[in-house]
């Protein structure tokens, strides 16, 4: 009995003999696979990436080397337009190590804006045993578009695995809007050979921006604007009167697509006020109409002059296809669209004589308000 238990205990103490050579499960690259990548998020709060091929996604792998698997690359169908990705078209044959990326044209469909963004992305090669790594994988990352396959003790690669991303940095260059493109990567094994399969990426991106959202006055850009009423003194009818334009323009944080957006224009004085509901008054002060320059406000959208009341709200429709203005909103890295809505400040021809020589002033507001439910 001693014998036998001392036979046992020798067994189970048995070195384990080395893994046989199964290596990873057989992938075969072949025909066309589509991905789709929609998503939505405002620019407070961007995503961390999104990723296109999870690290070491295998493209291909076979124990039988003759396949090549190991020497798979990812070209793309233009080296010089980003439509559907920009990189090299042919095995470039690098040898060295890092990460390549390729560049890709994203189109935002309201207003016809691009922007090429860098979708990063390596290979790494897989071999059919574990002499040189014990999880088959070489740690080594290489440039999409190479072929290169270093062996192992003689032996070639099995296989290629790879990982793709579009990183947060490139994301941030995305402004408010709904973004689209379409990347088209090739797979191929022999460097003059066709390829026996291709991935096609599919991108519909709804980027929101609501703490940009902004009344922008281009020609004072960061301060306060400081409007003439441009009075004109005719000598023959002894009369005054003016007319003023301050341009503005509308940004909706949601790439210009609302519903519509609501303006109201007030004088926060309105001391007794003409027809027109504002006025600017004499420096020296006073209430009589003497001291008192009334005028109206007049708002020009998509074609139509609409009267602003004072203190009264002017829906504004038909944002989604009104005319659009590319313009650098202050703070902001990258230029938006927003839409030119120009405000026009009318002075009717008064006498002259029916108003005090000087200085006259007022003050002016606008508000803006954009529907609850946004994208």
């Amino acid at each position: 009995m001693k014998g036998c238990v001392a036979a046992a205990l020798a067994l189970l103490w048995l070195p384990v003999p080395p893994a046989s050579a199964q290596g990873l499960p057989r992938v075969d690259p072949v025909g066309t696979t589509y991905h789709d990548h929609v998503l939505a998020y405002d620019r407070s709060s961007l995503p961390s990436g999104i990723s296109l091929f999870a690290q070491r996604t295998v493209l291909g792998y076979d124990i039988d080397l003759d396949r090549g698997y190991g020497r798979i690359h990812l070209t793309c169908r233009s080296d010089a337009d980003s439509r559907q990705g920009r990189c090299p078209v042919a095995d470039t044959g690098l040898n060295g190590a890092g990460r390549s990326t390729v560049t890709l044209r994203f189109v935002e469909r309201r207003s016809g804006l691009r922007t090429d963004l860098q979708v990063v992305g390596a290979l790494q090669r897989a071999y059919g045993d574990r002499r040189c790594f014990t999880d088959y994988w070489e740690s080594t990352e290489r440039p999409l578009s190479t072929s290169y396959s270093p062996a192992c003790i003689g032996t070639p690669p099995a296989g290629t695995g790879v990982q793709l991303e579009l990183p947060q940095h490139e994301l941030e260059k995305l402004v408010a809007g709904r973004w689209e493109a379409e990347l088209t990567l090739d797979v191929r094994v022999d460097s003059n050979g066709a390829a026996p399969a291709s991935h096609v990426f599919a991108f519909d991106l709804t980027v929101t921006d609501h703490d940009a959202v902004a009344i922008y006055f281009p020609a004072f850009d960061q301060v306060t604007p400081l409007v003439g009423l441009n009075l004109r003194y005719d000598p023959i009818r002894q009369t005054v009167a003016g007319r003023a334009v301050l341009d503005m323009c509308l940004y909706d944080g949601v790439g210009s697509q609302s519903q519509y957006i609501g303006v109201t224009v007030r004088d926060p004085v309105a001391r007794g006020a003409g027809p027109g509901g504002y006025a600017a008054w004499h420096q020296d002060g006073g209430v009589d109409d003497s001291q008192r320059l009334d005028y109206t406000v007049v708002l020009e959208h998509a074609g139509a002059r609409l009267p602003m009341a004072n203190g009264v709200e002017q829906l504004l429709r038909g944002i989604d296809s009104a005319q659009l203005r590319l313009v650098m909103l202050p703070g902001m890295a990258y230029p938006v669209y927003c839409v030119p809505t120009p405000l026009e400040l009318v002075t009717p021809s008064v006498p002259a004589s029916s108003k005090r020589p000087g200085y006259f002033s007022g003050d002016l507001q606008v508000e803006m308000r954009l529907p609850s439910s946004v994208p």
